[in-house]
């Protein structure tokens, strides 16, 4: 059992926390049981080291047998190596170091999806994590972040898309340019989210919304810029219909999402 929360190899696991030490190694933390869970059923390879203290993995039966199949060992450790490993201040008995795995842009678009969601300079964890969830569940093919948003890896986002990360291929570091032109030319159009476009109701209402579908989402703060906004097809805005002043990005983009689910499906 680890039981030195200052032993390197602690200490190694919880550098994982910080963008440089994920870029150095191609590594990145995962916590809790229900991402783990998530990783060890969809995919199962990308995990390295499965750390978990005696309580939890006794508590979570199901989780010692997908390590077994899939031929990982748990490591004991003490409550207080877990609390060093771990980003969060409950990690629930389990820390897992998984290999990063991006998809590339050219194989998202290769497999014909039908709708996608593009994150461009979008900075907030929680944003991003949701959004990724909310593509997941409705149904989506793949999520694409630009090199202006936030790191997939931080674990920030990974907690937030509480396992939908293992779901669907998500990209990075790519340009807005360069995935709005590969939509184009695969036959889909590119719907930005933004308070300056047309209402979302009558979208709807013309049809627009069953195509295949790329959703571009900006900026929390400041959207999409204005030169940007030209290489979409259309802009559409939620309107608000109470007294709130806005949407949350994550709230704004799970809606745009469902309404192509909807039209798609119907």
């Amino acid at each position: 059992m680890l039981d030195n929360p200052r032993s390197p190899r602690v200490r190694a696991v919880a550098k994982l926390a910080k963008k440089g030490a994920r870029s150095e190694t191609g590594l990145f933390l995962l916590e809790g049981p229900q991402a783990v869970t998530e990783a060890l059923t969809f995919r199962p390879e990308l995990v390295v080291d499965l750390f978990a203290t005696p309580t939890a993995l006794e508590r979570y039966g199901d989780i010692a047998e997908r390590a077994e199949a899939a031929d990982l060992e748990v490591e004991f450790v003490t409550e207080q190596v877990l609390d060093t490993m771990a980003d969060t201040v409950t990690p629930q008995g389990f820390v897992a170091v998984c290999r990063q795995f991006p998809t590339a842009v050219k194989d998202i678009f290769a497999a014909s999806p039908r709708l996608i969601a593009v994150l461009e300079e979008v900075r907030d964890p929680g944003n991003a994590g949701t959004i990724i969830r909310a593509a997941d569940a409705a149904g989506a093919d793949a999520v694409i972040l630009t090199g202006r948003s936030v790191d997939l890896y931080n674990p920030k986002v990974v907690r937030s898309t509480t396992g939908s990360l293992f779901h669907l291929p998500v990209a990075v570091e790519a340009t807005l340019e360069d995935v709005v032109s590969r939509a184009r030319a695969e036959g889909l159009q590119t719907l930005a989210a933004d308070i300056k476009g047309d209402d979302l109701l009558d979208v709807r209402t013309a049809g627009l919304l069953g195509a295949r579908t790329a959703w571009v989402f900006g900026n929390e703060a400041r959207g999409l810029p204005d030169d940007y906004l030209t290489l979409v097809d259309r802009a559409v805005s939620l309107p608000i219909y109470g007294q709130a002043e806005s949407l949350n990005l994550a709230t704004a983009a799970s809606v745009c999402l469902y309404e192509s689910a909807f039209a798609q499906r119907s």
